[in-house]
């Protein structure tokens, strides 16, 4: 009986021990697995990081060229148009956004109108303050009349720029205009000996006298 209990005991133990050592062999089977697939989880995350880091720096690349580009194209743009708006033709003189011609020659003031429209141009017309300061830099200190693109020869008193728009702005001498008598006073001079904004007189049109054009740019 003894015998036979030992056996059962011995048995007992070896099924014991045989179980532990599956479970120490499936411990280390699973760990094993455990520590590869972390291995590819991390080897994944890092592959998907450099990626995800290359196209961040494609995108700014990419974007930069796009945006020197844009502003080397518009600076080139920019540069064109202050060609085109700064040239005014050989004899004329920028002032403001605008170019000007003054003759150096007199004539009337129906012929000075005419000679502007042949060169693409207008009796100067004088839209503010600023325009009419401005046309002193192109006499100088020259001693001129020059005939204005300002007339009131259509309706007597009514007086027009040449472009048909009417007189809002003025800059009479004291006392003008005046229409008196018959000496048919309808087209205006402007007399560079006096105040610069008081210096507009009315003068009849088959004077000979200097002009001035202007030509607008575009």
């Amino acid at each position: 009986m003894a015998e036979y209990v030992n056996k059962q005991v011995i048995e007992l133990n070896k099924v014991t021990e045989e179980n532990r050592n599956r479970a120490t062999r499936s411990v280390k089977t699973e760990t094993h697995l455990s520590d590869g697939r972390t291995g590819v989880y991390r080897l994944a995350a890092v592959c998907f990081g450099v990626l995800c880091v290359l196209q961040v720096t494609l995108n700014i690349s990419l974007r930069l060229a796009f945006c020197t580009g844009r502003v080397v194209e518009g600076s080139g743009m920019a540069v064109q148009t202050m060609r085109t708006v700064l040239k005014c033709p050989k004899g004329w003189r920028m002032l403001g956004s605008s170019c000007y011609f003054l003759s150096t020659e007199r004539k009337t003031w129906e012929e000075s109108k005419l000679d502007c429209l042949a060169r693409g141009a207008d009796l100067v017309i004088i839209n503010s303050r600023q325009e009419q300061k401005l046309l002193y830099q192109l006499h100088g200190d020259a001693d001129l009349l020059v005939w204005i693109g300002l007339t009131d020869s259509v309706n007597e008193g009514t007086w027009k720029w040449v472009d048909g728009t009417p007189l809002t702005t003025s800059y009479w001498k004291s006392g003008k205009p005046d229409h008196g008598g018959t000496n048919n006073k309808d087209c205006v001079e402007v007399n560079h000996r006096d105040n610069v904004l008081a210096n507009w007189n009315v003068a009849p049109c088959n004077h000979m006298l200097h002009w001035i054009c202007e030509k607008l740019q575009k």
